[in-house]
């Protein structure tokens, strides 16, 4: 059984994660998304195993959109026939994405890549609140599976939702209101961070450091609820996605140098 003494412990140890993940899941949630790039730049810095920082940061990545995803569902926000392509591949490749076995070198050059891009489409993404958007009314089934699959795979390999790369493509192409692109990016960091979970357990290799983890997911959870209910009003989005950019960015490459030379 697990001391008082011993948590309080870890929670001074690592206090300036916990509180990162908090502060990431409160400002994430309040504009629609989970957080994972963020989870994996803090853990990245930290001195966990790489097996470690993909399941910790998929673990928070699920609290944080399931609360978002409930909400949109119960307000009526789901357009089940459009999101099903979109899931339809990501949620077997993002499993298989987290299953297959590779390297840490390979891990960490994957990740300062993908920080790079999600920085890249943070910068020049802008949350919009217009819902009278106009819409596309092309038939995009072939492509929206083929996003979907691709997205998924190396959210699964990486250990993120695939959110962050999703939402600006579907605002790009119209997809659809950008309330009803919130709810099927919730929905799709949902489905591909439970899929790439359940690969990375199937992995042999699979390890979790689990007193932090129930930490970080309970700072996580109260960030990500406060967040929710936040209206967007209360905070620039734009602004902070491009503060995000930034950080993410100086880390993505930060991961890149140390381990390309």
């Amino acid at each position: 059984m697990i001391q008082f003494s011993e948590i309080l412990q870890i929670i001074l140890t690592n206090w300036l994660i916990i509180s990162a993940f908090f502060v990431i899941a409160l400002l994430y949630a309040a504009v629609g998304f989970g957080g994972g790039s963020s989870y994996l730049a803090v853990l990245a810095l930290s001195s966990l195993g790489f097996m470690q920082i993909r399941a910790m940061a998929l673990f928070c990545n699920i609290v944080v959109v399931s609360g978002g995803t409930y909400i949109y569902i119960k307000n009526g926000l789901f357009n089940y026939k459009k999101i099903f392509p979109l899931v339809l591949l990501s949620i077997p490749l993002a499993f298989l994405g987290g299953y297959l076995k590779i390297s840490q070198p390979f891990f960490f050059i994957l990740l300062g890549i993908t920080l790079c891009i999600a920085a890249i489409t943070m910068w020049f993404s802008q949350y919009q609140k217009n819902s009278n958007v106009e819409v596309t009314t092309k038939k995009t089934l072939v492509k929206d599976t083929a996003i979907g699959g691709f997205i998924g795979f190396v959210s699964g390999m990486v250990g993120i939702g695939g959110g962050i790369f999703l939402a600006p493509l579907l605002h790009l192409t119209k997809w659809d209101t950008p309330k009803r692109i919130a709810a099927a990016s919730s929905f799709f960091i949902l489905a591909n961070s439970v899929a790439g979970l359940i690969g990375q357990y199937q992995n042999p290799e699979f390890s979790i450091e689990p007193k932090l983890t129930v930490i970080l997911i309970f700072a996580v959870l109260i960030g990500g609820q406060i967040g929710s209910r936040l209206s967007i009003t209360l905070i620039n989005a734009l602004n902070l996605k491009r503060l995000t950019a930034v950080l993410i960015a100086f880390i993505g490459m930060k991961i890149l140098l140390k381990h390309l030379f």
